[in-house]
């Protein structure tokens, strides 16, 4: 796979409570975490979810890859949001500085030509094939309920008072209900894995278009972020572009 990431604070907030990983060996793994809470919790619940889930998936899947099939691998993905979730959610607990910590995760598992996704709240999973991007993940948010009844339009509901009320996290709760499904994943198709950073200022038209006419990875995030504190920057940023082949990365 191809692949580049690029994770920055925006023009507003003093820390950047986003994560994300890419790495790849026999498989590719791409995530995107969005931390909220406490004094430093958003920090810490966005770490603790990108490497508890990243250490679990690659150390079972690895060794048994050839004998996987797709209920197997939903499965492995499902308990390791789990052992994050309950890692977030004790962390929280124990420490005050923590206390009401949660995260967003978009995990996005390449593995016998197929693309596996993993997903929990408003971070958002795109994918570009034959020149139109669909967004393939759901937003477990106030505003994508409201989008999705007829209420609002998606333009209305990137200004909307309320686009920052989540409906489901990581950690936040002692049980988690994820988002599990895959697709196919051909040759010539573009993953894009964000947080609501960039897809607050920057519309599905307006990122298919940038991918249509960029064709380095690394400059298309670049764009993107840039595009995004041009509007405002009032988030962390953080965006993971995938496509094609090439050597592994591990990211933030």
């Amino acid at each position: 796979m191809k692949a580049a990431a690029i994770t920055d604070v925006g023009k507003v907030r003093e820390i950047n409570e986003d994560n994300y990983c890419i790495y790849e060996n026999d498989i590719g793994l791409y995530m995107v975490a969005d931390g909220m809470g406490g004094h430093k919790g958003g920090e810490v619940a966005s770490s603790i979810a990108i490497h508890r889930i990243k250490d679990h998936i690659t150390k079972h899947i690895e060794e048994e890859l050839a004998e996987l099939e797709g209920p197997a691998i939903e499965g492995l993905i499902f308990e390791a949001f789990n052992r994050a979730n309950r890692e977030v959610y004790n962390k929280a607990k124990e420490d005050l500085n923590c206390e009401g910590m949660g995260t967003t995760v978009t995990m996005a598992l390449i593995a016998n030509n197929k693309l596996y996704i993993g997903h929990v709240g408003d971070s958002r999973g795109y994918l570009l094939r034959n020149n139109t991007l669909e967004q393939i993940t759901q937003d477990h948010s106030l505003v994508a309920e409201l989008v999705r009844n007829g209420s609002i339009t998606e333009r209305e509901a990137m200004k909307h008072p309320q686009k920052n009320i989540i409906t489901r996290s990581l950690g936040t709760d002692e049980n988690i209900k994820v988002d599990i499904f895959s697709v196919e994943f051909h040759e010539g198709d573009i993953l894009i894995l964000c947080t609501d950073g960039l897809t607050n200022f920057v519309d599905r038209y307006e990122l298919e278009k940038i991918l249509l006419e960029t064709d380095d990875c690394v400059e298309v995030c670049n764009t993107l972020v840039s595009l995004a504190n041009q509007r405002g920057g009032y988030d962390n940023i953080t965006v993971v572009i995938v496509k094609e082949k090439a050597t592994g990365i591990e990211g933030r």
